[in-house]
Protein backbone atom coordinates (compact mmCIF):
# COMPACT_ATOMS: atom_id res chain seq x y z
CA UNK A 1 0.00 0.00 0.00
CA UNK A 2 1.34 3.39 -1.04
CA UNK A 3 0.69 6.52 1.04
CA UNK A 4 1.92 10.03 1.80
CA UNK A 5 2.48 10.88 5.46
CA UNK A 6 2.29 14.67 4.94
CA UNK A 7 0.20 15.33 1.79
CA UNK A 8 -0.36 18.93 2.93
CA UNK A 9 2.96 19.87 1.27
CA UNK A 10 1.38 19.28 -2.15
CA UNK A 11 -0.17 22.74 -1.81
CA UNK A 12 3.23 24.12 -2.83
CA UNK A 13 2.72 22.58 -6.29
CA UNK A 14 0.31 25.46 -7.01
CA UNK A 15 3.30 27.78 -7.07
CA UNK A 16 4.72 26.08 -10.19
CA UNK A 17 1.97 26.99 -12.72
CA UNK A 18 1.81 30.49 -11.21
CA UNK A 19 5.55 30.87 -11.66
CA UNK A 20 5.35 29.73 -15.29
CA UNK A 21 2.44 32.10 -15.97
CA UNK A 22 4.21 35.19 -14.65
CA UNK A 23 7.46 34.21 -16.38
CA UNK A 24 5.73 33.92 -19.77
CA UNK A 25 3.87 37.15 -19.22
CA UNK A 26 7.06 39.00 -18.34
CA UNK A 27 9.04 37.67 -21.28
CA UNK A 28 6.28 38.23 -23.81
CA UNK A 29 7.53 40.60 -26.54
CA UNK A 30 7.50 41.11 -30.31
CA UNK A 31 9.98 38.94 -32.11
CA UNK A 32 11.98 40.50 -34.94
CA UNK A 33 12.46 38.15 -37.85
CA UNK A 34 15.91 38.20 -39.46
CA UNK A 35 17.54 36.05 -42.05
CA UNK A 36 19.66 33.29 -40.74
CA UNK A 37 21.42 30.25 -42.09
CA UNK A 38 20.05 28.23 -39.14
CA UNK A 39 16.86 27.64 -41.07
CA UNK A 40 18.81 26.08 -43.89
CA UNK A 41 20.75 23.80 -41.62
CA UNK A 42 19.98 20.10 -41.54
CA UNK A 43 16.79 19.21 -39.66
CA UNK A 44 18.72 16.99 -37.22
CA UNK A 45 19.18 18.83 -33.93
CA UNK A 46 22.27 18.45 -31.79
CA UNK A 47 22.07 17.13 -28.23
CA UNK A 48 22.86 20.49 -26.67
CA UNK A 49 20.27 22.26 -28.82
CA UNK A 50 17.59 19.83 -27.59
CA UNK A 51 18.91 20.07 -24.05
CA UNK A 52 18.78 23.86 -24.14
CA UNK A 53 15.07 23.66 -24.90
CA UNK A 54 14.47 21.23 -22.02
CA UNK A 55 16.70 23.03 -19.50
CA UNK A 56 14.16 25.71 -18.39
CA UNK A 57 11.77 22.98 -17.29
CA UNK A 58 14.33 21.05 -15.25
CA UNK A 59 14.05 23.40 -12.29
CA UNK A 60 10.28 22.86 -12.15
CA UNK A 61 10.72 19.11 -12.33
CA UNK A 62 13.31 19.28 -9.53
CA UNK A 63 10.95 21.33 -7.36
CA UNK A 64 8.15 18.79 -7.93
CA UNK A 65 10.44 15.96 -6.78
CA UNK A 66 11.48 17.91 -3.67
CA UNK A 67 7.84 18.62 -2.78
CA UNK A 68 7.04 14.90 -3.13
CA UNK A 69 9.96 14.15 -0.79
CA UNK A 70 8.52 16.61 1.76
CA UNK A 71 5.19 14.74 1.60
CA UNK A 72 7.09 11.59 2.72
CA UNK A 73 5.95 8.80 0.39
CA UNK A 74 5.89 5.35 1.99
CA UNK A 75 5.22 1.79 0.85
CA UNK A 76 3.86 -0.98 3.04
CA UNK A 77 1.00 -3.44 3.43
CA UNK A 78 -2.18 -3.33 5.47
CA UNK A 79 -4.52 -6.27 5.86
CA UNK A 80 -7.06 -7.76 8.20
CA UNK A 81 -6.62 -11.38 9.23
CA UNK A 82 -8.80 -13.68 11.29
CA UNK A 83 -6.95 -15.46 14.07
CA UNK A 84 -7.79 -17.30 17.27
CA UNK A 85 -7.31 -15.47 20.52
CA UNK A 86 -8.30 -15.98 24.16
CA UNK A 87 -6.93 -15.13 27.59
CA UNK A 88 -5.18 -18.09 29.20
CA UNK A 89 -3.69 -18.20 32.69
CA UNK A 90 -1.36 -21.11 33.41
CA UNK A 91 -1.51 -21.78 37.17
CA UNK A 92 1.37 -24.10 38.05
CA UNK A 93 2.09 -25.84 41.32
CA UNK A 94 5.67 -25.39 42.60
CA UNK A 95 5.18 -27.12 45.96
CA UNK A 96 7.78 -29.59 47.21
CA UNK A 97 5.75 -32.59 46.05
CA UNK A 98 6.45 -31.57 42.43
CA UNK A 99 9.96 -32.95 43.01
CA UNK A 100 8.62 -36.51 42.86
CA UNK A 101 10.55 -38.60 40.34
CA UNK A 102 7.74 -40.57 38.72
CA UNK A 103 7.71 -39.10 35.19
CA UNK A 104 9.87 -39.87 32.17
CA UNK A 105 11.08 -37.52 29.46
CA UNK A 106 12.97 -38.86 26.44
CA UNK A 107 13.64 -42.08 28.31
CA UNK A 108 15.05 -40.39 31.42
CA UNK A 109 13.39 -40.17 34.83
CA UNK A 110 12.57 -36.54 35.68
CA UNK A 111 10.65 -34.64 38.32
CA UNK A 112 7.01 -33.83 37.81
CA UNK A 113 7.89 -30.16 37.34
CA UNK A 114 10.41 -30.90 34.57
CA UNK A 115 7.83 -32.95 32.68
CA UNK A 116 5.26 -30.19 33.15
CA UNK A 117 7.68 -27.55 31.84
CA UNK A 118 8.28 -29.54 28.67
CA UNK A 119 4.60 -30.18 27.96
CA UNK A 120 3.44 -26.65 28.83
CA UNK A 121 6.11 -25.15 26.58
CA UNK A 122 4.82 -27.25 23.66
CA UNK A 123 1.31 -26.03 24.47
CA UNK A 124 2.45 -22.38 24.37
CA UNK A 125 4.15 -22.86 21.00
CA UNK A 126 0.94 -24.24 19.49
CA UNK A 127 -1.16 -21.22 20.48
CA UNK A 128 -1.58 -18.39 17.99
CA UNK A 129 -2.87 -14.93 18.92
CA UNK A 130 -3.71 -15.81 22.53
CA UNK A 131 -2.66 -13.76 25.51
CA UNK A 132 -1.02 -16.09 28.02
CA UNK A 133 -0.12 -15.33 31.62
CA UNK A 134 1.44 -17.44 34.38
CA UNK A 135 0.64 -17.76 38.08
CA UNK A 136 2.70 -20.04 40.32
CA UNK A 137 1.73 -21.27 43.74
CA UNK A 138 2.89 -23.22 46.75
CA UNK A 139 2.17 -21.98 50.27
CA UNK A 140 1.13 -18.73 48.57
CA UNK A 141 0.44 -17.64 44.99
CA UNK A 142 1.86 -14.84 42.89
CA UNK A 143 1.97 -13.64 39.28
CA UNK A 144 5.01 -14.93 37.45
CA UNK A 145 4.15 -13.15 34.20
CA UNK A 146 1.03 -11.11 33.23
CA UNK A 147 -1.05 -11.72 30.12
CA UNK A 148 1.10 -11.26 27.02
CA UNK A 149 1.60 -12.47 23.47
CA UNK A 150 5.38 -12.55 23.92
CA UNK A 151 5.65 -16.34 23.82
CA UNK A 152 9.45 -16.29 23.86
CA UNK A 153 9.43 -14.52 27.22
CA UNK A 154 6.83 -16.92 28.61
CA UNK A 155 8.93 -19.92 27.56
CA UNK A 156 12.05 -18.35 29.08
CA UNK A 157 10.33 -17.68 32.41
CA UNK A 158 8.77 -21.15 32.39
CA UNK A 159 12.19 -22.77 32.03
CA UNK A 160 13.48 -20.89 35.11
CA UNK A 161 10.75 -22.10 37.49
CA UNK A 162 12.08 -23.91 40.56
CA UNK A 163 10.44 -26.26 43.04
CA UNK A 164 9.68 -24.60 46.38
CA UNK A 165 9.93 -21.04 45.02
CA UNK A 166 6.46 -20.29 46.43
CA UNK A 167 6.74 -22.40 49.57
CA UNK A 168 6.30 -26.11 50.36
CA UNK A 169 2.49 -26.28 50.69
CA UNK A 170 -0.39 -25.95 48.19
CA UNK A 171 -2.67 -22.89 48.07
CA UNK A 172 -5.14 -23.71 45.29
CA UNK A 173 -7.69 -21.10 46.36
CA UNK A 174 -5.09 -18.31 46.28
CA UNK A 175 -3.87 -19.50 42.88
CA UNK A 176 -7.37 -19.18 41.44
CA UNK A 177 -7.81 -15.78 43.08
CA UNK A 178 -4.58 -14.34 41.63
CA UNK A 179 -5.43 -15.85 38.23
CA UNK A 180 -8.80 -14.09 38.25
CA UNK A 181 -7.09 -10.76 38.95
CA UNK A 182 -4.77 -11.20 35.98
CA UNK A 183 -7.68 -12.10 33.67
CA UNK A 184 -9.45 -8.88 34.66
CA UNK A 185 -6.45 -6.91 33.40
CA UNK A 186 -7.41 -7.41 29.73
CA UNK A 187 -10.96 -8.05 28.55
CA UNK A 188 -11.63 -10.92 26.18
CA UNK A 189 -14.65 -12.86 24.93
CA UNK A 190 -13.17 -16.06 26.33
CA UNK A 191 -11.09 -16.51 29.48
CA UNK A 192 -9.72 -19.76 30.89
CA UNK A 193 -7.46 -20.91 33.69
CA UNK A 194 -5.48 -24.14 33.40
CA UNK A 195 -4.68 -25.15 36.98
CA UNK A 196 -2.13 -27.92 37.44
CA UNK A 197 -1.31 -29.43 40.81
CA UNK A 198 -0.24 -32.71 42.38
CA UNK A 199 -1.63 -32.10 45.86
CA UNK A 200 -4.60 -30.80 47.80
CA UNK A 201 -5.43 -27.36 49.16
CA UNK A 202 -3.71 -26.99 52.55
CA UNK A 203 -2.62 -23.36 52.60
CA UNK A 204 -3.61 -19.84 51.55
CA UNK A 205 -6.12 -17.18 52.54
CA UNK A 206 -8.89 -17.80 49.99
CA UNK A 207 -10.95 -20.97 50.12
CA UNK A 208 -11.26 -23.04 46.97
CA UNK A 209 -15.06 -22.75 47.08
CA UNK A 210 -15.01 -18.94 47.26
CA UNK A 211 -12.53 -18.61 44.42
CA UNK A 212 -14.46 -21.10 42.29
CA UNK A 213 -17.77 -19.31 42.89
CA UNK A 214 -16.23 -16.03 41.73
CA UNK A 215 -14.83 -17.67 38.59
CA UNK A 216 -18.19 -19.28 37.84
CA UNK A 217 -19.97 -15.94 38.28
CA UNK A 218 -17.62 -14.31 35.78
CA UNK A 219 -17.98 -17.17 33.24
CA UNK A 220 -14.31 -18.09 33.52
CA UNK A 221 -13.54 -21.74 32.87
CA UNK A 222 -11.01 -23.52 35.07
CA UNK A 223 -9.51 -26.66 33.56
CA UNK A 224 -7.90 -28.68 36.34
CA UNK A 225 -5.12 -31.22 35.97
CA UNK A 226 -4.05 -33.64 38.70
CA UNK A 227 -0.43 -34.69 38.14
CA UNK A 228 1.02 -37.99 39.28
CA UNK A 229 -0.24 -41.16 40.96
CA UNK A 230 -1.97 -41.23 44.31
CA UNK A 231 -0.02 -42.74 47.18
CA UNK A 232 3.75 -43.07 47.59
CA UNK A 233 6.18 -41.45 45.14
CA UNK A 234 10.01 -41.54 44.91
CA UNK A 235 12.05 -38.47 45.92
CA UNK A 236 15.79 -37.84 45.71
CA UNK A 237 17.12 -36.44 48.99
CA UNK A 238 20.53 -35.74 50.48
CA UNK A 239 21.75 -38.02 53.27
CA UNK A 240 23.88 -37.08 56.23
CA UNK A 241 27.13 -38.07 54.48
CA UNK A 242 26.88 -35.61 51.56
CA UNK A 243 25.44 -38.17 49.20
CA UNK A 244 21.96 -38.68 47.76
CA UNK A 245 19.43 -41.45 48.13
CA UNK A 246 15.89 -42.26 47.08
CA UNK A 247 13.05 -42.34 49.55
CA UNK A 248 9.33 -42.91 49.09
CA UNK A 249 6.88 -40.41 50.50
CA UNK A 250 3.13 -40.27 50.45
CA UNK A 251 1.64 -37.53 48.25
CA UNK A 252 -1.91 -36.45 49.01
CA UNK A 253 -4.09 -35.92 45.95
CA UNK A 254 -7.57 -34.40 45.98
CA UNK A 255 -9.12 -35.23 42.63
CA UNK A 256 -12.59 -34.63 44.05
CA UNK A 257 -11.91 -30.93 44.67
CA UNK A 258 -10.27 -30.52 41.27
CA UNK A 259 -13.25 -32.16 39.58
CA UNK A 260 -15.69 -29.92 41.48
CA UNK A 261 -13.76 -26.81 40.36
CA UNK A 262 -13.92 -27.90 36.71
CA UNK A 263 -17.60 -28.91 36.87
CA UNK A 264 -18.72 -25.66 38.49
CA UNK A 265 -16.94 -23.54 35.85
CA UNK A 266 -18.15 -25.63 32.86
CA UNK A 267 -14.67 -26.97 32.19
CA UNK A 268 -13.08 -30.42 32.55
CA UNK A 269 -10.90 -32.27 35.00
CA UNK A 270 -8.00 -34.43 33.82
CA UNK A 271 -5.69 -36.86 35.59
CA UNK A 272 -2.15 -37.07 34.22
CA UNK A 273 -0.30 -40.13 35.44
CA UNK A 274 2.60 -39.88 32.99
CA UNK A 275 4.15 -37.56 30.42
CA UNK A 276 2.17 -39.05 27.54
CA UNK A 277 -1.21 -38.48 29.19
CA UNK A 278 -0.12 -34.97 30.21
CA UNK A 279 0.66 -34.11 26.57
CA UNK A 280 -2.68 -35.54 25.47
CA UNK A 281 -4.49 -33.40 28.05
CA UNK A 282 -2.92 -30.16 26.85
CA UNK A 283 -3.64 -31.17 23.24
CA UNK A 284 -7.31 -31.64 24.14
CA UNK A 285 -7.47 -28.22 25.83
CA UNK A 286 -5.67 -26.70 22.85
CA UNK A 287 -8.42 -27.96 20.52
CA UNK A 288 -11.30 -27.11 22.85
CA UNK A 289 -10.43 -23.50 23.49
CA UNK A 290 -10.39 -21.38 20.33
CA UNK A 291 -12.29 -18.16 19.66
CA UNK A 292 -12.27 -16.27 16.36
CA UNK A 293 -11.47 -12.59 16.67
CA UNK A 294 -10.60 -10.01 14.05
CA UNK A 295 -7.09 -8.65 14.38
CA UNK A 296 -5.77 -5.76 12.29
CA UNK A 297 -2.19 -6.30 11.29
CA UNK A 298 -0.18 -3.35 10.01
CA UNK A 299 3.08 -3.96 8.23
CA UNK A 300 5.96 -1.58 8.76
CA UNK A 301 6.08 1.13 6.11
CA UNK A 302 9.30 1.80 4.20
CA UNK A 303 10.31 5.41 3.59
CA UNK A 304 10.71 6.37 -0.08
CA UNK A 305 11.30 10.12 0.27
CA UNK A 306 15.08 9.74 -0.01
CA UNK A 307 14.80 8.63 -3.67
CA UNK A 308 12.83 11.74 -4.57
CA UNK A 309 15.06 13.99 -2.46
CA UNK A 310 18.28 12.81 -4.08
CA UNK A 311 16.76 12.91 -7.59
CA UNK A 312 15.41 16.42 -7.01
CA UNK A 313 18.74 17.78 -5.78
CA UNK A 314 20.61 16.04 -8.62
CA UNK A 315 18.39 17.58 -11.32
CA UNK A 316 18.54 20.99 -9.59
CA UNK A 317 22.34 20.82 -9.56
CA UNK A 318 22.36 20.02 -13.31
CA UNK A 319 20.15 23.04 -13.93
CA UNK A 320 22.35 25.37 -11.87
CA UNK A 321 25.59 24.13 -13.45
CA UNK A 322 24.44 24.44 -17.07
CA UNK A 323 22.66 27.78 -16.65
CA UNK A 324 25.87 29.21 -15.22
CA UNK A 325 28.25 27.69 -17.76
CA UNK A 326 27.37 26.57 -21.28
CA UNK A 327 23.91 28.15 -21.37
CA UNK A 328 24.75 31.25 -19.39
CA UNK A 329 22.58 34.18 -20.42
CA UNK A 330 24.19 37.60 -20.38
CA UNK A 331 21.74 40.49 -20.12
Amino acid sequence: MFRFVSPVFFVFLLAIPLSIFFKVKKEKHINLKVSSIIFKAPSLKSFFLVFSQILPYLKYFAVILLIIALARPQWGTKKNIITHGINIILALDLSESMAALDFKLDGSIVTRLEAVKNVVNDFIVKRDGDRIGMVVFGSYAYTQIPLTRDYNTISFVLDKLEIGAAGPSTAIGDAIGISLKRIRDIKSKSNIIILLTDGKNNSGEISVKTATDIASGENIKIYTIGVGEKGRAPFLVKDGFGGERYIYQRVDMDHTTLKNIADKTNAEFFAARDTKSLKEIYDIINKLETTEVEVKTWAEYNELYLWFLISGFFILCIYIVFTNTRFLKIP
